[in-house]
């Protein structure tokens, strides 16, 4: 949606499409953490959009669980509205508008991040996320562990994090158990998982109040960015 209170999404600046190269960790295979990927340029730039999207159209929400349990994190969609356990383009559960259109700047950006994590040049220049879900966890706010699989693709998911650290709980394919590998995403850090490791069961743990980089352009909280394909049309 465009006009005067839902402008269209500006393009990111080519300038901010430089990222730091801290070097590449492997968690597990088609697992990879990159430390301190986004610049605080960068951070602040994407959360200056954050808010722009939490105004509207859709507003963010706690999804509700089948079980009638609302999750802990609040939640705003770009491209396709995610619900348990479906996307659709209209948020029925919020207030039945569209959501905003999936930036082609975020586009270039996941590109980037598969490329920065090992994905072969052919792969990543043809990476197409085609929605991201947008997560804003307070202080006491955790996710359970779960699989990301109502994607219709297999495609790699791109994490970006910014503001409070976190402890994050990448586990594997068959249970929510061991083993599993806890590791620390602070604002910045991208993670990037596809592969054998697409459908891996993962989490947070805990949220380290107080941890945001002052420069990071988020005083309190974190805003975590995922990036998919939905294999939908």
């Amino acid at each position: 949606m465009t006009g005067p209170l839902f402008p269209a999404e500006p393009l990111f600046p080519a300038e901010l499409l430089t990222v730091p190269d801290a070097g590449p960790r492997r968690i597990a295979d088609g697992a990879v953490h990159v430390p301190g990927w986004l610049s605080p340029e960068q951070q602040r730039w994407i959360a200056a959009r954050f808010r722009g999207w939490a105004a509207g159209p859709v507003p963010p929400r706690a999804a509700v669980l089948p079980g009638g349990h609302p999750m802990s994190v609040q939640t705003v969609c770009l491209g396709w509205h995610w619900q348990p356990y479906r996307y659709t383009r209209e948020a029925f559960d919020v207030n039945g508008r569209r959501v905003l259109d999936f930036p082609d700047w975020m586009v270039r950006l996941g590109r980037k991040a598969l490329a920065a994590t090992g994905s072969l040049p052919e792969t990543a220049a043809a990476y197409t996320p085609d929605t991201a879900l947008v997560n804003f966890y307070d202080d006491a706010a955790k996710m359970g562990m779960h699989q990301d699989k109502d994607e219709r693709s297999a495609a790699p998911v791109v994490s970006l994090s910014i503001g409070d650290s976190c402890v994050f709980r990448f586990g594997n394919t068959e249970s929510r158990g061991k083993p599993y590998t806890d590791l620390v995403l602070r604002s910045g850090d991208l993670f990037v998982f596809g592969g054998s490791s697409r459908f891996a069961y993962h989490g947070v743990v805990k949220v380290h109040p107080g941890t945001a980089p002052q420069d990071c352009g988020l005083e309190h909280g974190r805003i975590n960015i995922t990036m998919r394909v939905t294999g939908l049309s």
